[in-house]
């Protein structure tokens, strides 16, 4: 099929607007603006194998290693940590002879902590390799020679090679289009991966490489590309091609960018320009920013305090030797060596004390919990993996669970205090619904947005649960609004959402439209028929898409650049003006009416499309009917549109604007239509300049064509405007509600215009009736030419000023203010000391909306908030202009939605729905942030209570460097002795269940205040710690000191005593997070009290291994310890008074001055959720943050209104 195949006969020649162009034909003096010394031998790709040429290859990685670096770069990795680094050097020096231990015992802990470590990074790491050979393994069919083509990894595809790619492929490299199976060269592509938009770009190829459609067309074809080097720009592209002994100007609109994909085309044939991590989007990946949690920071804090303690102890110790040297040990003439060396050198204590410094740094390094790190990584990446299992943040739809991409920000996630987000794609669901419309002055269109229907129904309920929760007595309620609900509480999840079974849900695909006097041909009978006629036309017309027949239906489906134009052509369908095909340089459109039975097919010829850009914010085309008429059709922006009016245009222009507002109260999208006759001369004489600025060379060239094209689109006539839905998310206001509850601030960051963005803020209740909007905004253009961006400043600023004062003289306790601004605006402000002022105000306010903000501007918002509250911040979003917002943001979410992957790619978390959101945060981050908190707390603990016992021994052994503790117990100790109940506290602790931490939305408040991480609680455990330490000492030596041990009259030998001791601290360390868990599973138990057992059990085989090994443990336990009553008695009394002080402070705290979660276990304990309704409801009621905004501010503040109503009513008839 290669001369034979069946080919669109579709030719866009005349089609091209002055953004999608023909290149021209160039003079070779013309190459010098070509930046860039890359040269492209086309179908040669042997040449780029060698100097000075040599290319990278298309093979592509995202991993941090390979197997070359693995281990140099992960060793650099985990002795970056300065815990890792100081255990390194005491594991060098154990091995010399001024260590206390052997060398076993301090490099075993040592190579296993770091081992683990290193395997869960080749584990990460080995999860993005098999990413990236799925990517690279991808098959191409790539021409080999002789114009034969076959298939061949993506990884070997080289410069210069030519290659095929077949319908809904992605690119493998970044390609010059050749041609494709359009005549013309065009060709649609989705570049949703790139940037994020799910509209089509059109792409052309050169007129000269279009004879290039078939396979055998490539036997002999050569050609020479010079062009930028590589850059990661993906818009631009300067670059010519010599061919044909002519060179041809390339830009933008002929190159196919790799990851993008082929839609709508059955093939096209490219050549390989740039591959590999040269290619635009490799060029764009940066790596993401090193992130680390709140605890992890301050965590760093508790281990320089242990440094400080370490070497203040070490010191002591080392001058205390150093004074034993030089005035005590000469008197000991029993432990005088025949040859003294400097280590125990009466002569030279100073050179002695400093031998014993570094001893002493060794001896007493178990105040540094080596593990710890390495247990916290293993807890975090357990808890990530329940997060990622958790079937309520599974969405059925399209079968995404939650994901953590990351996780070093487990506990980052309870103590958020802001929430940024993107709006379209993240609170709604980017699908485009014909809604209503406004035709010659008429509105048409009777079902309800969701946001209407959402309004409706929550009224009904509040008024429902106001008035019959009104409390009669006035006098006795002292005005609170506490007391207005009864046992049954308003709860948010009782609101029926469009969702709701009994809403009835559209049947066609973006069109949602129901009114019988618009329906099956009625508009007929409707005045100013023509209006509607030529209304429905634009809406068929005005537009670049491609339609394709679905042959189980019979109806036809449209390729549209956007989800607004693909519901136009969906709506003029159902009115009759059905879009069937477009040929070489027209469209048709079937019409049905007048008569039904017998519809007509209509061509329009198009002379010319002015296309859509944010920029110009309308969409034109000039058209030529079949009578002969000549005409421009025109949809855009109301704002724009209305600026371009004739005098006698401006017929239905009051009532259309009323119908737009109402649209937008409404929270519908709004475009405005407008047409223009246009006579052949007029037309003429502008196609003559347009052509002119099409085919001018030089910088002005879009400048020239944009001021051409605006002198056509004026004294246009408005016939109507449109209005579609984008709906909103399922649970959004749930979940914002509940968010609210929990105390979160939420700010959005959109592209869309200000009036949408406030639609959307009253559907999703971030706005409500009543709340004091607060628009910054810019001058208007006129005054900013004519005074400067000093005076724009200026009112700017005053502002700012006046909003501030105004928020602070408000008496009002109530008053809610929202702040409202735009990206022009935000423009001076993050440029200039005015954003700290700027954020002060936006904290005053309850709710924050930044509209027509650019990808930079909300990351620079992000960093603003996050620098300038010094607070948690999570950025969430679902395209690729949102990846610099999550990157900048402490904690990045990425919602898997329709535009892409590039948000989720760069996330940290990752959802498939914002409501989702609400569990992540207020179950898994509360309970990831207490558990973290808690086992770094008791690390802490553990280990002073530990270590220090080693510091007590030295100074009763003459500061001499002895060990009271068997090497093997050293080791064991982290390593397995108290390491497991750690880890099983940090995945499995749950203060209240996920159910409770819902209903109690207050609860996670916990961690943005930093109640279980504060300096209070960290030193209190540090001083637990240390009581326990003397504890444990202290009460050994009086109990085994000059008492008889055995029953032979023997006294304890320092093997006993250090071997009691070391049992009393597995007991009470133990025992102490036994006390500190509140949920126990049969794991903890086994974890905790296992960890008891297996210290017995190791006593026992231990000591039946030879003296040799075991030393003086040998039998210890069964010979020794057992038999001996007063072994167990000090075991039992010394981990009863370790354990005593907390178990009294948590008595006392929960009996006196209880913390919330307190409060509901004993109620959960008790039963009292089931026996006493009320009390729970009302301890539900108390556990909200009080706040502004959500649907819960919402009903409240409809009570004051109705409170204040009726109480004014009851007045009037106490005085008559």
């Amino acid at each position: 099929m290669t001369r034979g195949r069946i080919r669109e006969k579709l030719h866009r020649s005349h089609l091209y607007s002055f953004s999608c162009l023909r290149p021209s034909t160039m003079e070779a003096e013309g190459l010098n603006s070509v930046h860039g010394s890359r040269t492209v031998h086309c179908n040669e790709p042997q040449l780029h194998q060698k100097k000075p040429l040599n290319y990278c290859s298309n093979y592509t990685s995202t991993t941090k290693y390979n197997i070359v670096t693995f281990f140099p770069k992960a060793i650099f990795e985990q002795f970056r940590r300065v815990a890792n680094v100081y255990f390194l050097l005491a594991a060098a020096l154990s091995l010399t002879a001024i260590s206390p231990f052997s060398a076993v015992s301090m490099i075993a802990p040592l190579a296993f902590v770091v081992g683990l470590s290193m395997a869960k990074e080749a584990l990460e790491d080995s999860r993005r390799f098999v990413q990236d050979m799925k990517v690279n393994l991808r098959k191409v069919s790539v021409h080999k020679g002789n114009g034969v083509f076959g298939y061949r990894p993506w990884h070997k595809i080289r410069v210069g090679d030519v290659v095929k790619v077949e319908k809904d492929q992605f690119f493998p490299a970044d390609l010059l289009l050749l041609s494709s199976t359009y005549e013309d060269g065009i060709c649609y592509v989705e570049t949703m991966n790139l940037d994020g938009e799910t509209n089509l770009k059109i792409k052309r190829s050169l007129e000269v490489t279009l004879t290039l459609d078939d396979d055998e067309s490539f036997r002999d074809f050569t050609g020479i590309i010079h062009c930028e080097d590589p850059n990661p720009s993906l818009y631009t592209f300067v670059g010519n091609l010599d061919y044909d002994r002519q060179v041809f100007n390339l830009d933008p609109a002929q190159i196919l960018l790799r990851d993008s994909k082929l839609r709508n085309t059955a093939y096209v044939y490219g050549v390989v320009i740039f591959t590999g991590h040269d290619s635009k989007v490799m060029q764009n990946a940066t790596k993401s920013p090193s992130k680390r949690s709140g605890i992890e920071k301050k965590m760093d804090y508790v281990i320089y305090i242990l440094f400080t303690l370490l070497v203040l102890i070490s010191v002591i110790s080392s001058i205390g030797f150093a004074v034993k040297t030089k005035y005590q040990v000469p008197k000991w003439w029993y432990l005088q060596p025949r040859s003294t060396d400097n280590i125990f050198n009466p002569e030279k204590p100073g050179l002695t004390g400093f031998y014993h410094l570094i001893t002493a740094l060794i001896l007493y390094g178990y105040l540094i919990p080596i593990s710890l790190y390495v247990s916290i990584e293993v807890v975090k990446v357990l808890q990530a993996t329940f997060m990622n299992q958790d079937i309520h943040m599974y969405d059925e739809e399209t079968g995404n669970p939650a994901q953590a991409r990351t996780s070093n920000l487990n506990e980052e996630l309870g103590q958020v205090d802001t929430i940024l987000s993107d709006k379209t794609g993240t609170l709604t669901c980017n699908q485009m619904d014909f809604l209503k419309c406004s035709i010659a002055g008429t509105a048409y269109g009777m079902r309800s947005s969701e946001v209407e229907l959402a309004a409706a129904k929550q009224m009904a309920i509040e008024e429902e649960a106001d008035l019959s929760n009104f409390p009669m007595p006035v006098d006795r309620q002292h005005g609170s609004t506490k007391n207005v609900r009864r046992g049954s509480e308003i709860e948010l999840e009782t609101v029926i959402t469009s969702n709701h079974g009994n809403d009835q849900k559209p049947t066609i695909k973006g069109f949602s439209f129901e009114d019988s006097r618009l329906m099956n041909g009625n508009w007929l009978k409707e005045p100013n028929v023509d209006v509607h006629k030529l209304f429905f036309r634009i809406l068929a017309i005005c537009q670049s898409a491609i339609p394709e027949l679905n042959g189980d239906t019979g109806n036809f489906t449209y390729e549209a650049e956007s989800p607004d134009e693909g519901a136009f052509l969906v709506a003029a369908r159902e009115f009759g003006f059905e879009f069937c095909k477009r040929t070489q340089s027209s469209v048709i459109i079937r019409e049905r009416y007048p008569n039904p039975r017998q519809p007509v097919e209509r061509e329009y010829k198009i002379l010319n499309i002015l296309e859509f850009t944010s920029k110009r914010k309308r969409m034109s085309v000039i058209v030529k009917d079949e009578e002969g008429n000549i005409l421009l059709l025109c949809k855009g922006a109301d704002s724009i549109i209305f600026e371009r009016l004739s005098r006698n245009g401006r017929i239905y222009e009051e009532a259309t604007t009323r119908h737009l507002n109402e649209y937008g109260e409404a929270g519908l999208r709004t475009l405005a239509l407008a047409y223009r006759k246009l006579d052949e001369s007029e037309y003429a004489t502008w196609n003559d300049e347009f052509q002119k600025a099409k085919t001018s060379i030089g910088g002005d060239r879009e400048a020239m064509l944009e001021r051409v094209s605006d002198m056509m689109e004026r004294e246009l006539i408005l016939i109507g405007a449109t209005a579609v839905e984008d709906k909103l998310q399922k649970g959004v206001p749930q979940c914002i509600d509940k968010l609210a509850q929990a105390g979160l601030k939420i700010w959005i960051l959109t592209g869309d215009k200000m009036e949408t963005a406030i639609n959307i803020g009253f559907a999703c209740s971030l706005l409500r009736q009543g709340m004091k909007q607060i628009c910054i905004t810019t001058m208007n253009s006129d005054t900013l030419v004519k005074d400067g961006k000093e005076a724009v400043k200026e009112h700017i600023l005053n502002q700012l000023t006046n909003a501030s004062q105004m928020i602070k003289l408000d008496q009002d306790p109530h008053a809610a203010f929202a702040l409202i601004i735009d990206g022009k605006t935000l423009t001076y402000i993050l440029k200039d000391e005015m954003k700290h002022q700027f954020l002060g105000l936006a904290v005053d306010c309850a709710s924050v909306i930044c509209c027509r903000v650019s990808p930079k501007q909300k990351a620079m918002v992000t960093r603003l908030v996050k620098e300038g509250t010094g607070k948690t911040t999570l950025a969430v979003g679902d395209g690729a202009n949102d990846v610099g917002m999550i990157q900048e943001a402490d904690i990045g979410v990425g919602i898997s939605g329709v535009e892409g992957m590039q948000a989720v790619m760069a996330s940290d978390f990752s959802i498939a729905q914002f409501r989702f959101l609400e569990r992540l945060l207020v179950v898994h981050g509360h309970w990831c942030y207490k558990r973290i908190a808690q086992m770094v707390c008791y690390f802490f603990y553990k280990n002073i209570a530990f270590g220090l016992t080693l510091f007590y021994f030295e100074a009763f052994a003459a500061f001499s460097g002895q060990s009271i503790y068997d090497d093997w117990y050293m080791l064991l100790f982290n390593v397995i002795l108290t390491s497991l109940p750690v880890i099983s506290l940090g995945v499995f602790e749950q203060d209240v269940s996920s159910e409770v931490c819902l209903q109690f939305p207050a609860l996670y408040q916990q961690g943005p205040r930093n109640l279980f991480f504060d300096w209070y609680r960290i030193l209190g455990w540090m001083g637990n710690g240390v009581y326990s330490s003397l504890v444990i000492f202290f009460l050994n030596i009086i109990i085994f000191y000059d008492q008889a041990f055995r029953a032979g009259g023997q006294t304890a030998d320092m093997a006993t005593v250090g071997t009691t001791m070391f049992t009393c601290i597995i007991w009470a360390v133990n025992c102490q997070i036994a006390l500190t868990m509140s949920h126990f599973t049969w794991i903890q138990h086994l974890f905790v009290w296992g960890s008891i057992v297996t210290w017995y059990l190791f006593l026992i085989l231990y000591g039946m291994t030879s003296p040799l090994i075991s030393g003086n443990a040998y039998q210890l336990l069964v010979e020794v310890l057992g038999p001996a009553p007063i072994y167990w008695a000090a075991t039992l009394l010394v981990t009863i008074a370790c354990n005593l002080p907390y178990f009294a402070h948590i008595s006392f705290q929960k009996c006196f001055n209880p913390m919330d979660h307190h409060v509901i276990q004993e109620i959960k304990y008790y039963k009292k959720d089931i026996e006493d309704q009320r009390m729970w409801t009302r301890e539900r009621s108390k556990a909200r943050q009080d706040t502004k905004i959500g649907f819960t501010a919402r009903v409240e503040a409809k009570i004051r209104h109705l409170r204040g109503r009726l109480q004014k009513k009851h007045s009037n008839m106490v005085a008559s």
